[in-house]
């Protein structure tokens, strides 16, 4: 079952619909392989899952646990390689709102770890994360 509709626009875009919601994410290519960076690359959307999956797991292992992360940021920062073009590096630095037992790190920082975008990506993509502990 498809959860998601993409289709090509033409000038390096593309649309996609998630079925359920219908909400839509148009792409780009990015300024640095022929397009306009005007919307997210397919490679940022990439980073980018991986900076969400890490919030929504460490999210519900703090439920679980009763830890509040409410106001959890990050940034995150895609580097990429060429021969062939890819991402080699995703870094997540994480920002919390509060500070931590070592038992609440411990939970958190094995639900980032191990989340199903993390363990999912090819072992030769780099994933740094930083909790700023």
């Amino acid at each position: 079952m498809a959860t998601i509709h993409a289709k090509y626009l033409g000038g390096l875009r593309t649309e996609a619909t998630h079925l359920q919601s219908g909400t839509k994410l148009i792409t780009d290519a990015p300024t640095d392989n022929k397009g306009k960076g005007e919307a997210f690359s397919p490679t940022d959307l990439l980073a980018e899952a991986l900076a969400s999956c890490v919030l929504t797991t460490m999210a519900i292992a703090a439920d679980v646990h009763g830890i509040n992360i409410d106001n959890t940021e990050c940034e995150v920062t895609k580097v990429m390689a060429q021969n062939p073009r890819r991402v080699a590096e995703v870094i997540i630095n994480l920002k919390f709102p509060q500070t931590y037992t070592d038992k609440e790190k411990k939970i958190l920082e094995h639900a980032a770890l191990n989340c199903p975008v993390a363990v999912s990506l090819h072992p030769d993509v780099i994933k740094t994360t930083d909790f700023g502990w």
